[in-house]
């Protein structure tokens, strides 16, 4: 595997391949890479011979009181296990490479209707900062073929709109959800978790699947979420948000039958965030 730091190499680079007429496929990641990135590794190997993987900790996707500083940077450890998992190329720009007039005035891009609410309404701002970003990297890039985590349900709403609406000649897969083994939701996050909490985290999911069981059967939606909401209370969650959307994100009605649960929640001074799809009744 090469790691190259700066956007003339990584274009020269992947300039061979295409003339080769190899298909690319790419990895966006912040670092600190887990099980789950991993899946998103080994699912992008399938789709194309050259695999791009990107590693870049993105300022404008947090907001000012988030944990940019102390965000995770594991570069060492990331390579070896992109490496073993057969990534090709690792692209580890840094700020001012994509950014080089600086973050206010940095060009942006806003995907409206589905930023808006949920995660968008909890960190304002922050999908702009991801659609942002996003675009860079697909027009440095130019792969066949992305692959983004289901863990971040809305975000792959946003990247498939983004892709839809600006005609990026890119397939979006989505990548299921890899868990621990107790549930809860692989996340480069979950390291911020003390024993206590970490013991406490899988009760999200347990919620989640309750819920999931309940509104499956025929529960109200508004009580089910309610009920929901006092159970993650009591058992020491601060939830930001804990909703039932259609599956493109619309609100449900009485025709929805595929929808999603979607939750954020802190616990400490950690945010988690969680979805589970099911089949309301008729």
């Amino acid at each position: 595997m090469r790691t190259l730091r700066d956007i003339p190499a990584l274009r020269e680079t992947l300039d061979v391949h295409r003339q080769r007429g190899q298909r690319i496929a790419l990895v966006p990641t912040m670092g600190n890479l887990h099980a789950g990135h991993i899946a998103l590794v080994e699912t992008a190997r399938r789709h194309a011979d050259v695999l791009v993987a990107t590693i870049f900790v993105n300022p404008l996707q947090f907001g000012p009181s988030e944990d940019l500083d102390s965000y995770p940077r594991t570069l060492a450890d990331d390579q070896a296990k992109l490496a073993e998992a057969g990534c090709d190329l690792l692209f580890t720009p840094d700020t001012t490479m994509l950014y080089p007039r600086g973050l206010d005035d940095q060009t942006r891009v806003c995907v409206p209707d589905v930023s808006e609410g949920l995660c968008g309404g909890a960190r304002p701002g922050h999908f702009d900062g991801v659609s942002t970003v996003v675009s860079i990297l697909f027009n440095l890039v130019q792969p066949d073929t992305a692959c983004f985590g289901e863990k971040d349900y809305q975000q792959l709403a946003v990247i498939r709109k983004l892709v839809e609406d600006l005609h990026f000649p890119i397939k979006i897969v989505g990548v299921p959800i890899v868990r621990d083994e107790d549930g809860l939701a692989l996340s480069s996050r979950n390291g911020y978790l003390d024993p206590d909490q970490r013991a406490t985290a899988p009760r999200l999911y347990q919620t989640l699947c309750e819920l999931r069981d309940g509104l499956e059967a025929g529960e109200p939606v508004a009580t089910s979420l309610e009920a929901g909401l006092a159970r993650l209370r009591q058992y020491g969650f601060e939830p930001d948000y804990l909703e039932l959307r259609a599956t493109d994100l619309a609100p449900v009605t009485a025709a929805t039958r595929d929808a999603v649960l979607l939750v954020a929640t802190r616990l400490g001074p950690t945010r988690l965030i969680d979805n589970l799809t099911l089949t309301l009744p008729r």
